[in-house]
């Protein structure tokens, strides 16, 4: 009976480290030297030193002790990024702008597709087809679209995805000297950058859209002959009242529209028994169109409307 109590008393380690040797093994891994080491680190630079505290597993156990058993690193930490809020009211004050992959005539052959968009107009301002994706060839566009449209200092912003043409040196630079202002969208977030993305999809699930193109010249002329005039003035938007985007981008909504609401009152008031209501809904353009609309009132970045 007494030798089975006796077995059932935990009895210390003959070899077990005293509680100052333990605290001696705590001071090391909390001086300045070592606070940011992994536990083999310290183990083998006191080594080198001519000083053992303990092994690596000692060394563990005794953090693990202190619940000191985590990344001991210094890690470096970046801030959230900002949540892209951006509002316009009129054509050639925001565009969106991106690059979307064509297929060429063999197995991973493409062509590089840039489109830039007004957002409020859903008009496709500038566009062009290359073997290659760079911020040169992103440059010329933007320079030659701009000139065309004749943006002025502190007129436009601009938004885009993070991709390497969109960062790029050249392209800040540009801007800077054409006075035009520009933000990106957050990591892996696509509704950062929702109509160039939405406006890719019409391009690709379009029944015109071949499957791939025999070369950059078919590219170009499938984009600049049938696709870019197609969307821009026969395509009607339903972002945009069913306008298309020509009519938005250049001032002929409100005489559309004006027709259209007219129409639509001529026929209620000869059969007004086939409405619902007692006027039919009324077709009108939005008077501000959002990249991210903001929770609070007042947005992050307001862009000038005239």
């Amino acid at each position: 009976m007494a030798g089975q109590q006796s077995r059932g008393i935990a009895s210390a380690q003959p070899n077990a480290f005293s509680s100052d040797e333990r605290q001696a093994i705590l001071d090391v891994a909390n001086d300045e030297r070592f606070c940011n080491r992994a536990p083999a680190t310290i183990h083998a630079t006191l080594l080198d030193e001519g000083r053992y505290v303990g092994s690596v597993s000692t060394i563990y156990r005794v953090l693990d002790a202190n619940q000191q058993v985590r990344e001991r690193r210094a890690i470096a930490t970046h801030p959230p990024r900002v949540r892209p809020e951006l509002l316009t009211q009129a054509p050639n004050r925001l565009w969106s702008w991106d690059v979307t992959k064509l297929a060429g005539p063999a197995k991973w052959t493409w062509y590089s597709l840039y489109l830039i968009l007004d957002v409020f107009s859903r008009f496709v301002v500038g566009w062009t087809v290359a073997s290659i994706e760079s911020a040169r060839i992103a440059s010329e566009l933007f320079d030659e679209t701009a000139t065309r449209f004749g943006v002025r200092p502190g007129q436009l912003h601009v938004h885009a995805d993070g991709g390497a043409a969109m960062k790029s040196k050249s392209l800040a630079l540009l801007f800077s000297d054409l006075g035009i202002t520009k933000s990106h969208s957050r990591p892996h977030v696509s509704n950062d950058n929702p109509y160039s993305e939405a406006q890719f999809k019409t391009l690709k699930y379009s029944p015109i859209f071949p499957d791939s193109f025999p070369s950059l010249e078919a590219a170009r002329s499938f984009i600049g002959e049938e696709f870019v005039p197609w969307y821009n003035e026969q395509h009607r938007h339903g972002g945009i009242a069913y306008l298309t985007p020509a009519d938005v981008h250049f001032g002929r909504a409100e005489i559309v529209l004006a027709k259209r609401n007219a129409l639509l009152e001529q026929a209620r008031r000869k059969r007004p028994d086939r409405f619902r209501h007692p006027s039919p809904a009324r077709f009108a353009l939005p008077n501000v169109v959002y990249i991210n609309k903001p929770i609070e009132e007042e947005p992050a970045i307001a862009l000038a409307t005239h």
